[in-house]
């Protein structure tokens, strides 16, 4: 029983495929008598009518040449695009498409520059509706009589996408359910009306199966869709180059929306000032267009919670403000041609991953903007007027382990200020670190201070530069209250013939041997020595000078207690000034006992000096020798004091 259940089975398969292979056959047959009787009924004319082949399904060969002056732009198997359809020969079109019976090859058709009647142009589209085309194309329409109430039938279609671009309506007054209830009821998933100055679309009367729904380049505003209910079903929606201007109307109206997933607003008017107004976008919608708009900063507190993609491309934004919106899903941010200062933050964008800043004002981008943004795996941001400057250094340090993450890199980054700067491209910009790093800079200039300083102060220490400068302001003072006091004075006269400069500790020597040999005996010399020829009531220092100015020379006793003395020092100084000052030759320096070089203070480099360069009278120890060194000291100082000095010096004693 089993095995003559399948035997029969097999026998009806094998009946029912041959006779859907005969079927087929004697189908083609027909259809290539017919495309033959087409091709013979059109006149041979190549100037009006450029006709190839019709594989079509037409039956009246007898039709009339005169009346089929369309012009063929493409005829193939499954593709028809017809132009030139008129008045004259809209009826032989109505009765070509009727005869596409659904079943038939024919699944695309396009018609271009029609100039029909409302009536016969809903002909044509309910023809086609009942017949095989599933993509119907229309463009450069233009309806010639008034808009009448048609009664569309709707049913038994395979048609899926409906295009009209460039329709022109001449009727000024019509009702409008009298043509937007045409097009809003249709069943079908796409429909693009475009180009064609449409003020309206009003909402299907029932749940439309709309999936797609493009009215690009007309009229409309933000009256569309309000308080729809019908578009259940519709996933992308594009309203680009409109009047569309409240971008909260625009929100409600997706919200009833519950498939959309693709919203394109762009080239609109829209505006929204923030002001507390809420907006309320379709849950479903992930990918929003914005771009050429009038947005500013407050859009960011109108977006919905759910989009990825987010398109704000050529609006009014200067600034992302952080914490206001919290798109957690948001991937894809298209910030470019704002007016944008800075890398905006991420605090509210956790998983964006790719960002356009191109052509905003951004001088010095954030160099931390990585830190803040770790998923984003690129970034645009070239086309700004970079300012090349030290806080730029940062950056491009950044895009040097960013691995790649900079599009456009180096072309699109190029320095536009400072002007010497301008056209350099980021990469080949470079500045120190000690240029850049302002801690690096003030601890290096404060390193650099502190070791002049150190240098100046070891260098004074040494040289006993402070006790010069005191010694200076003294002798300067010194002279200052002489000229004030003896304002008649025009020089100081010579009194003595030498000041005696010496150390306590060799004061023996200079008053038991200098003094009575020089003072005594024939050509005796006067010497002013501290003791008995300082002024009482003077400082010390104006005495020395005194005494150094009045007297023609300056013996110093020179050994080691000489340089341990302070005012042997001070009297140095002083007559080494007025030996300068004068230009004469008034220093004798007598060599009391030998002076090592290194008891020799750093002070004393005028001592080391004079020793280096004068010739200095040694004490002999040996006395016949004393004798010739008495001679030449006389000799030394030997000089005629004036009488006025000799009588002054009296009284002075």
């Amino acid at each position: 029983m089993t095995l003559n259940t399948s035997f029969l089975r097999n026998v009806f398969l094998c009946k029912c495929l041959f006779a859907l292979t005969f079927w087929n056959y004697v189908s083609l047959s027909v259809e290539d008598e017919l495309f033959t009787s087409i091709s013979n009924n059109f006149p041979e004319d190549d100037s009006k009518q450029k006709i190839t082949s019709l594989p079509l399904l037409y039956t009246k060969s007898n039709q009339s040449k005169a009346n089929c002056d369309w012009v063929v732009i493409q005829n193939t198997t499954e593709s028809l695009s017809l132009s030139r359809i008129t008045e004259d020969n809209v009826n032989e079109l109505i009765d070509l498409l009727s005869n596409f019976r659904q079943g038939s090859r024919l699944q695309n058709l396009t018609l271009t520059n029609v100039s029909v009647s409302w009536n016969h142009l809903m002909k044509i589209f309910q023809t086609v509706w009942h017949s095989s085309i599933e993509y119907f194309n229309t463009y450069n329409v233009i309806q010639l009589s008034n808009i009448e109430r048609y009664d569309f039938d709707y049913s038994g279609t395979s048609m899926k996408a409906l295009t009209m671009k460039k329709i022109i309506i001449t009727d000024m007054y019509f009702s409008q359910d009298d043509l937007y209830k045409i097009f809003a009821d249709m069943n079908i998933a796409d429909m693009t009306i475009a180009d064609s100055e449409m003020i309206h679309m009003i909402c299907p009367s029932y749940r439309s199966p709309f999936r797609y729904l493009n009215f690009l380049k007309n009229d409309l505003t933000d009256l569309l869709f309000q308080n729809c209910d019908n578009l259940l079903q519709l996933e992308t929606l594009i309203l680009q180059k409109n009047k569309f201007e409240s971008l909260r109307k625009v929100s409600f109206m997706t919200s009833r929306m519950k498939s959309l997933k693709y919203l394109d607003m762009s080239s609109n008017l829209l505006r929204h000032d923030g002001a507390g107004e809420q907006c309320q976008w379709a849950e479903s919608l992930s990918e929003l267009d914005l771009s050429s708009n009038q947005l500013v900063d407050a859009v960011f507190e109108c977006l919905p919670v759910n989009v990825k993609k987010l398109s704000l491309q050529n609006n009014q934004i200067s600034n992302v403000p952080s914490g206001v919106a919290e798109l957690k899903s948001l991937e894809e941010l298209n910030l470019a041609s704002n007016r944008l200062a800075d890398l905006p933050e991420c605090s509210g964008f956790t998983s964006l991953q790719f960002l356009n800043v191109e052509m905003n004002s951004i001088l010095t981008p954030s160099a931390d903007f990585f830190q803040s943004c770790p998923r984003v795996r690129e970034l645009q941001a070239g086309h700004n007027p970079f300012k090349c400057s030290c806080e730029l250094q940062a950056f491009i340090r950044l895009e040097r382990r960013s691995g790649g993450k900079l599009a456009g890199w180096p072309a699109a980054y190029v320095c536009e200020y400072p002007e010497g700067l301008r056209g350099t491209e980021l990469k080949d910009f470079h500045l120190s670190l000690l240029a850049c790093n302002t801690t690096l800079l003030l601890v290096t200039a404060l390193l650099l201070t502190l070791l002049l300083v150190a240098a100046v102060a070891f260098l004074c220490i040494y040289l006993d530069v402070p006790w010069y400068a005191r010694m200076t302001w003294q002798w300067t003072q010194t002279k200052r209250r002489a000229w004030h006091n003896s304002p008649g004075d025009q020089g100081a006269a010579l009194q003595f013939h030498a000041f005696i400069s010496y150390s306590e500790r060799d004061s023996l020597w200079v008053k038991s041997e200098l003094m009575p040999n020089l003072e005594k005996g024939e050509g005796c010399v006067q010497l002013c020595q501290h003791e008995r020829n300082f002024i009482p009531g003077k400082s010390i220092v104006e005495n020395i000078i005194n005494c150094i100015e009045k007297s023609y020379k300056s013996i110093f006793v020179l050994s080691p207690n000489f340089v341990q003395s302070e005012w042997c020092h001070y009297e140095l100084y002083f007559a080494h000034h007025k030996l300068f000052s004068e230009n004469s030759n008034s220093l004798i320096l007598i060599l009391l006992e030998p002076i090592p070089p290194y008891l020799i203070p750093a002070r004393y480099h005028k001592l080391k000096a004079l020793m280096a360069k004068r010739t200095y009278m040694e004490w002999p120890k040996e006395r016949s020798k004393r004798a010739l060194f008495w001679a030449n000291l006389r000799a030394a100082i030997s000089i005629n004091l004036p009488k006025a000095d000799e009588n002054l010096y009296e009284e002075t004693d």
